[in-house]
């Protein structure tokens, strides 16, 4: 149980300046149950004086929510909200993003940044709930994640207090946090006080960072991937899925239907399998350096490619043209922490009305870390045969592109005839 010898009031990183130095009574924990947050806890009550409320989201990480209550309540926390938002999850943010097409720095199809928003919402929701006065998080001061949480807070809850220790306190390393918390005698059962990268992990994704990786140079070992086999230990035959899109939704595998969640997991499973999903990827941090990270979406892989590629059955030129350029303005919206914004709103209704042909099956082909389209059926295609055949065809008069290339190229002439004369 938490040491409670060690508490010393601050009002200076608690406060509220704005209203003369009023203190945090009651503050929402975005709560994970490793090293960081269980030393956030009793940091809270040492440096504020204030109840501490752990909120705990499953987003399908592994072990769900199994022991975190108890810890949350080891370490000083006064209430805990355990919730699941799988469904949800899956539901309203990963569905949008995935139809949306957003890819993030030409490969990554944000697993981390789709999941802080959802958690940040419910945080503000119970700190409603609970009256608390402040909300904290337990973000680097150098990462992406504490913008994302805390532009949620100020969409949602401008009036509440943001914490964030990493930012104020003095621990500035994990031996520094372990020091604390041993001092503390802070059980740290369950918790790996020997993690190399930092990692996180949802129904979407795992990623991986720090440690060796932090060197663009490195190769990554073999054992640091957790999901995905590598593609020599794939297996030497491939395997075929046939995808069912219902206006850019997945709903359906291989003829069966399947609920969000369980769709995504099954796909997961497929793709690790074939070592399909991986990407090595020096991003742009929003605050302005670059990092390395790996990061495995097996699932996500198969979902896009063949998303897309009904896109390319359903959709005419200027249609997808358009569909790209909202893509790239998404993936940078959900980077940078802006889902809760009109942006977010306007594209996702631009989204739903491309979207609206957007029916049919994909067929894939899984084979040793590649993932290929076979075939291609959709009820409301634009592929005419008839009229893409090299073969006669009644309704295309091939006559009718000589009139049509000249006015294409009149520009050309145009150009050609002033550079030859001088005059146009």
């Amino acid at each position: 149980m938490y040491n409670y010898t060690y508490i010393m009031y601050n009002c200076s990183i608690c406060g509220f300046p704005e209203y003369g130095g009023d203190v945090a009574t009651k503050v929402v924990l975005a709560y994970s149950g490793g090293l960081d947050t269980s030393v956030i806890v009793p940091w809270l009550i040492e440096n504020c004086e204030a109840e501490v409320v752990c909120v705990a989201a499953d987003v399908g990480q592994p072990g769900g929510l199994d022991g975190l209550r108890e810890r949350a309540f080891a370490t000083g926390a006064t209430e805990f909200y355990g919730e699941d938002l799988k469904d949800a999850f899956v539901e309203h943010f990963v569905w949008p993003t995935l139809r949306s097409g957003a890819v993030y720095g030409r490969k990554y199809l944000l697993g981390t940044s789709m999941a802080r928003p959802i958690i940040a919402r419910r945080m503000v929701e119970i700190a409603h709930e609970v009256g608390a006065d402040a909300l904290s998080h337990g973000c680097t001061g150098k990462g992406n994640d504490q913008v994302r949480f805390e532009l949620t807070f100020a969409s949602l809850a401008p009036e509440l207090r943001v914490i964030a220790p990493w930012r104020e306190w003095e621990i500035e390393s994990r031996g520094d946090a372990l020091r604390y918390a041993r001092e503390r005698d802070i059980d740290l059962e369950g918790v790996d006080q020997s993690k190399l990268f930092s990692r996180d992990e949802n129904l979407w994704h795992i990623s991986h960072e720090g440690g060796p990786l932090e060197d663009p140079s490195y190769e990554p070992e073999e054992s640091i991937f957790q999901w995905t086999v590598s593609a020599e230990m794939a297996p030497d035959s491939p395997e075929f899925l046939e995808i069912e899109f219902h206006r850019g939704y997945p709903v359906a595998i291989d003829g069966s239907n399947y609920q969000p969640v369980k769709l995504l997991e099954y796909l997961n499973q497929k793709g690790s399998k074939h070592g399909i999903g991986r990407i090595d990827l020096v991003e742009d941090r929003l605050v302005g350096m670059k990092s390395r990270g790996l990061y495995e979406t097996p699932g996500g892989t198969l979902l896009h490619v063949a998303l897309r590629e009904l896109e390319q059955l359903t959709l005419d030129r200027r249609s997808l043209s358009l569909k790209d350029k909202l893509s790239t303005n998404y993936a940078d919206l959900v980077y940078e922490g802006w889902w809760w914004s009109p942006e977010r709103e306007a594209i996702d209704a631009a989204v739903n009305s491309l979207m609206e042909d957007v029916t049919g099956k994909i067929r894939l082909k899984l084979y040793k870390g590649l993932v290929t389209v076979v075939s291609r059926f959709s009820p409301l295609s634009l592929y005419d045969a008839g009229f893409a055949s090299f073969g006669e065809d009644e309704r295309y008069d091939h006559s009718d592109a000589e009139g049509f290339i000249k006015l294409f190229g009149l520009p050309a002439r145009i150009r050609a005839q002033r550079n030859s004369d001088g005059e146009i």
